[in-house]
């Protein structure tokens, strides 16, 4: 009998689509909002008093936010920095795949048409010895989960 290990967090990448010259821009630190949610409206019935119907709208995503060390000169933060400054969109997919410890692909989530909507540094502190953080929040159409059938054709 096999033994079940659900999947850590940690051991992942994220592909942007349209960023494939040089070196990728794959490591970041943490990743997050990938969520989606299905808000209702309540409609009033005449003549039914006993409840009102709720009817779901389409659903709605929050930003996908990717966080890292600041890595100087990379395509990324030139795509980042063509929207934010000089605001020219090029709207590119973003992949984030979950591995497992073989490092083979188990879990996508593929976010279609995103920009970057917000880009922040970590405060400057000379009494503090950290690592200076780059968050790039992006703004998308809507993602989709990958089935894992379809994840080799993506890593490769």
């Amino acid at each position: 009998m096999a033994l079940y290990y659900p999947p850590t967090g940690f051991h992942y990448f994220v592909r942007f689509e349209k960023l494939h010259k040089g070196i990728p821009d794959i490591g970041f630190q943490k990743v997050s909002g990938i969520n989606s949610t299905i808000n209702t409206e309540e409609y009033q019935e005449g003549g039914e008093n006993r409840f009102k119907h709720r009817l779901p709208n389409p659903p709605s995503f929050s930003n996908l936010i990717l966080e890292r060390g600041m890595l100087i000169g990379s395509q990324l933060m030139q795509w980042f920095n063509d929207s934010i400054e000089g605001f020219k969109f090029e709207p590119s997919d973003v992949t984030v795949i979950l591995l497992n410890d073989l490092h083979i692909p188990i879990q996508a989530w593929n976010f279609v048409n995103a920009i970057p909507v917000k880009w922040t540094f970590s405060d400057l502190n000379a009494m503090e010895n950290k690592v200076f953080i780059e968050t790039v929040e992006l703004s998308y159409q809507y993602y989709k989960r990958i089935d894992v059938t379809d994840l080799i054709s993506l890593v490769k």
